[in-house]
């Protein structure tokens, strides 16, 4: 499998540290509030990475944290009178809600900063003892020009950065592009921890670093996460771990691309910044995910309705061809696996394979299920053989992409089934007036009959 590096700016080749076995961490919400499209993606597209991976053979551990002791809570807390912990927890619980409807599988380790106090702090004493921190007036802060590489992720040099670097309001600071691993407290009241500096909380930072360490060691295999987290958190990741370690931190860096909302950027100043909460009141969850893997996971996505309706339509389209064949089932034959449809879908299940090995390209993994399902929709005289193993190639592969798992099979009241039945008998009487009048008061109630080779088909109209 090939991953497009941000390190090395090129796809290069999975060799991970241990054979076998992939190390991946991905950086979660902040829970101050429900997560928003933004951070939907790439929710979506590491899960799907991490499917991808168990699919083809590795044995993933994937830790994605939770960052529940920040600004954003703290103030968030204040305006509701309650505690931080209390703001957390609440939408650690909503988190997982969203995360479900989404088909987000839950990581191997969700952490949360708040329970890795005592390691965060063992890294700052290691970063301080090693010359790379120093402490100022009861912060600490990380001397970034004390790391010759710091800028390797981003690609660019010291200075540059810094001269990017809004100027800082901490005094404290020798150079403005330090950055924070303590912050003292600020009033009695607020979240503290005791440390050797002094009453306080971590940095944004070094809560990652400290996790990723405490579950997955020295080195891991793959850190993720959205493009926007590239400078300044990844960088100073990198920075504080390598510091801390004297190893290599992540191997490969992967960034998704940014989420525009009517091709304009989400911000809640425009008045186009939504939440996956908001979204599902007029999508079903699947729907927003089909979406997301619609695009490759790097390139830029346009939210817009029309995209969402095409996503909508596209993975019904799916559903129906999937509904097809369950109908096809009740009168099949039974005899041998042809081998016009195997050949036909172990070709579309390779190519499958090899969009999802080229950097996880989703948008070329769902043309090749299009193809098995305009092979099916033209195809007569299926067995259930044939049947079976097409189905058995779609729950497979949608498997991987996290699709196809929350179908719902839509039923009839015995009134309409009896209904339906006594139609069949009008035309086999040739009683078409009374055929023709069933047919037309069911539609009337939204339900459209089709008559087919294999017997009559039912569906709802939406």
């Amino acid at each position: 499998m090939k991953l497009y590096n941000t390190l090395t700016r090129r796809k290069d080749e999975l060799v991970t540290v241990e054979e076998g076995k992939v190390k991946m961490y991905s950086c979660g919400p902040t829970v101050y509030n429900y997560f928003h499209l933004g951070n939907a993606r790439p929710f979506i597209v590491f899960d799907c990475l991490r499917r991808f991976l168990e699919y083809i053979g590795y044995e993933v551990t994937f830790v994605q944290n939770f960052t529940d002791v920040d600004d954003k809570l703290i103030n968030k807390a204040k305006e509701e009178g309650v505690s931080v912990a209390q703001i957390a927890d609440k939408y650690i619980k909503e988190y997982f809600v969203d995360a479900k409807g989404l088909g987000i599988r839950e990581a191997s380790v969700h952490p949360r900063a708040t329970e890795n106090i005592d390691a965060i702090i063992e890294i700052i004493k290691k970063l301080i003892d090693k010359g790379h921190a120093y402490v100022s007036d009861g912060d600490v802060y990380f001397d970034t020009r004390s790391f010759a590489q710091y800028g390797k992720l981003s690609h660019q040099s010291q200075d540059d950065l810094e001269s990017g670097v809004r100027k800082s309001l901490e005094q404290n600071k020798r150079d403005d592009s330090d950055f924070a691993l303590w912050k003292k407290q600020k009033s009695d009241g607020e979240i503290a921890w005791d440390s050797p500096w002094g009453k306080g909380r971590p940095g944004w930072h070094i809560e990652c670093s400290a996790m990723a360490n405490r579950y997955l060691g020295k080195t891991i295999d793959i850190h993720s996460g959205g493009f926007d987290l590239i400078f300044p958190h990844h960088e100073n990741e990198i920075a504080q771990s390598e510091c801390a370690n004297d190893a290599p931190f992540a191997n490969y860096w992967l960034h998704n691309g940014f989420i525009n909302v009517n091709n304009e950027k989400m911000a809640k100043s425009a008045g186009n910044f939504f939440t996956v909460r908001d979204i599902a009141k007029e999508y079903e969850y699947e729907v927003i995910r089909f979406f997301m893997l619609s695009a490759h996971y790097r390139s830029p996505i346009n939210f817009c309705k029309e995209l969402m309706d095409s996503a909508k339509n596209g993975l019904e389209r799916i559903y129906t061809c999937l509904d097809n064949l369950e109908f096809i089932a009740q009168n099949a034959q039974s005899g041998r696996l042809s081998d016009k449809v195997k050949n036909e879908f172990e070709t579309l299940r390779q190519k499958f394979i090899d969009a999802m090995s080229d950097d996880l390209n989703t948008a070329d993994a769902i043309s090749a299920i299009f193809e098995g399902v305009r092979f099916i929709n033209s195809e007569e005289g299926l067995t259930m053989e044939d049947i079976d193993y097409v189905r058995e190639v779609f729950a497979e592969l949608g498997g991987v992409l996290g699709l196809f798992e929350n179908r719902r099979k839509e039923s009839l009241d015995e009134r309409v089934k009896k209904l339906i039945e006594e139609r069949q008998e009008a035309r086999k009487a040739k009683n078409w007036a009374r055929a023709d009048e069933i047919r037309d008061s069911l539609k009337a109630e939204g339900i459209v009959l089709e008559d087919t080779p294999n017997g009559v088909k039912w569906r709802k109209e939406s």
